[in-house]
């Protein structure tokens, strides 16, 4: 059994990179900016697609903030597409993870229950929040489809968090 590495708040994020629907590489986790990525299971997952368009209903109240955002997911292009189609969200929808980068930012990973909910391995949803010191300020990673973060409660969690530089928490080991 491979294991999954623990991220921990604070530490500098090692960006990484993803294929953007568009055809672009993109980068996360680079220093300058405020960043959200925000990890979904796939096209197979109902929960994703709603979430996903909760997300998007958002998008001017985390770019007032300063936050941009991104979704990432190990489906293919034509997955994150049919995923994509319905919410036609306003920011980069990035495909193709590997297990490898799964692994190093310290996702569970499920394996399929058969070839009818999708043809690979997946990420379980996480959040990783990026300051723009580049450091890892805000990570929720989750087992199961049905936990996620309240975005309302995100959102005034990181006004808070800016509004009044609210240090990192959770960094002792």
């Amino acid at each position: 059994m491979q294991t999954t590495s623990k991220l921990h708040p604070g530490q500098p994020f090692v960006p990484v990179r993803f294929k953007r629907l568009d055809g672009e590489d993109f980068e996360f986790g680079a220093a300058g900016s405020w960043q959200a990525l925000f990890v979904l299971r796939g096209q197979h997952c109902p929960i994703c697609k709603s979430y996903l368009g909760e997300i998007e209903q958002r998008r001017a109240a985390f770019a007032e903030l300063g936050v941009s955002l991104a979704a990432v997911s190990a489906d293919s292009q034509a997955q994150t597409r049919a995923l994509a189609q319905p919410a036609q969200p306003g920011f980069p929808m990035l495909y193709g993870m590997d297990e490898a980068t799964m692994r190093t930012l310290g996702l569970y990973v499920s394996q399929p229950r058969s070839a009818q909910e999708t043809d690979h391995v997946f990420p379980e949803p996480a959040l990783f929040v990026v300051n723009p010191e580049g450091a890892l300020h805000l990570v929720d990673v989750a087992n199961a489809p049905f936990l996620r973060p309240d975005l309302d409660r995100l959102l005034g969690g990181l006004r808070f968090v800016i509004q009044n530089q609210y240090p990192i928490r959770g960094t002792r080991r």
